[in-house]
């Protein structure tokens, strides 16, 4: 193996946690789809070679080895965490966000499991509050009263041939839609969980009015075809705590045909969604990491914030479309139709009701 090798740190190996994996018979996926869904995520560096460690903290750093697994093509959210070899050692770099770092230590130890390898050898160490803070803080726009529409598929929603300004780790672009004035914003690398929740408060802070998030959650109700409706609503259970915010969207998303309306839960990590967790959840609508944070967030700032998804799998039943299979073009084709929904509810929103 002939990689750069530098001395192993050892200032922060005390506050590292050891990352167990997940037992992969209970989980809601299967074991080859998510087998294959964590094969696409893992950096190439623990795919390709063996390691006596693997640790991963959160640290956003584009000078250490960017994955080969990146996802090509895309505007935003293509960015994976990076990777420094320390001889036999690996730290994996990911941006600072709690959920986010567990979520990939979770990852790769259960890959390794599921492939036969060691999987006591992966730790990751949490990132405190300031350097989550102050990683988000960097994102700095000048706003007054906009609306911030976050997330994915922003190349469909922003008006073509638009210019992205670009910043450390995002890019913006402001229009007017019928009379309001509307900013674009989209990220590099992921805004998992706790983190789109610091993002939500940082637009607060910079003069945003509302915000509004389109992404994708899973359905928890097992009549519902991957890619073929939308999902909205006001509520999500974070923890144990029903969490209700100003709805950006009124009853203007929820009466629309194709949008499925009810109670999301937050949970920080797919890996965690197994059947256990699925029979709790009996009764609720869908999963993400990042609504309940974002809601809880604008809650707080006293903003309005609205979510409208593509509700992209089923944990509840097994469909062919699901996680590890994103990229295929039936489902890029399906996606792309209900982007088209999402712009103009968005703009349907903004022409009959002030903001």
């Amino acid at each position: 193996m002939t990689l750069l090798a530098t001395a192993v740190p050892t200032a922060d190996l005390n506050t590292a946690l050891r990352a167990l994996p997940i037992a992969v018979d209970g989980h809601t996926m299967t074991p080859d789809s998510l087998l294959r869904y964590l094969r696409i995520k893992v950096h190439h560096l623990i795919r390709d070679h063996d390691w006596d460690s693997i640790r991963v903290v959160g640290r956003y750093d584009r000078q250490a080895m960017i994955s080969a697994h990146e996802k090509p093509g895309k505007l935003f959210n293509f960015e994976r965490p990076t990777a420094q070899v320390h001889g036999r050692d690996l730290v994996v770099k990911a941006f600072p966000g709690g959920d986010y770092v567990h979520h990939y230590a979770l990852i790769i130890a259960t890959y390794l499991s599921m492939t036969g390898k060691a999987a006591d050898i992966v730790s990751h160490e949490l990132p405190d509050a300031a350097a989550s803070r102050a990683a988000v803080w960097q994102l700095d726009l000048d706003l007054d009263g906009d609306l911030v529409i976050v997330g994915w598929g922003l190349g469909h929603l922003a008006p073509a041939g638009g210019t992205w300004i670009p910043g450390p780790g995002y890019a913006w672009q402001r229009t007017h839609l019928h009379g309001h004035a509307v900013v674009y914003l989209g990220f590099l690398h992921s805004i998992w969980g706790d983190v789109a929740g610091r993002v939500v408060t940082r637009l607060a802070e910079l003069g945003a009015r509302d915000v509004v998030y389109v992404g994708k959650v899973g359905a928890l109700n097992p009549e519902i075809e991957p890619n073929t409706l939308l999902a909205t609503g006001n509520t999500s259970l974070v923890g144990d705590t029903p969490v209700t915010w100003h709805d950006f969207f009124g009853d203007v998303a929820t009466t629309q045909p194709g949008v499925h309306t009810g109670i999301h839960v937050t949970s920080p990590s797919i890996l965690l969604e197994n059947r256990d967790w699925l029979a709790e959840h009996t009764g609720h609508a869908f999963v993400d990491p990042e609504i309940g944070p974002m809601g809880d967030a604008a809650r707080h700032a006293g903003i309005g914030f609205g979510y409208l998804h593509v509700i992209s799998n089923n944990l509840a039943r097994h469909y062919p479309a699901d996680l590890s299979n994103e990229r295929h073009r039936d489902v890029i084709a399906r996606r792309t139709v209900l982007i088209g929904r999402i712009r103009d509810i968005i703009a349907t929103r903004l022409a009959t009701q002030p903001i």
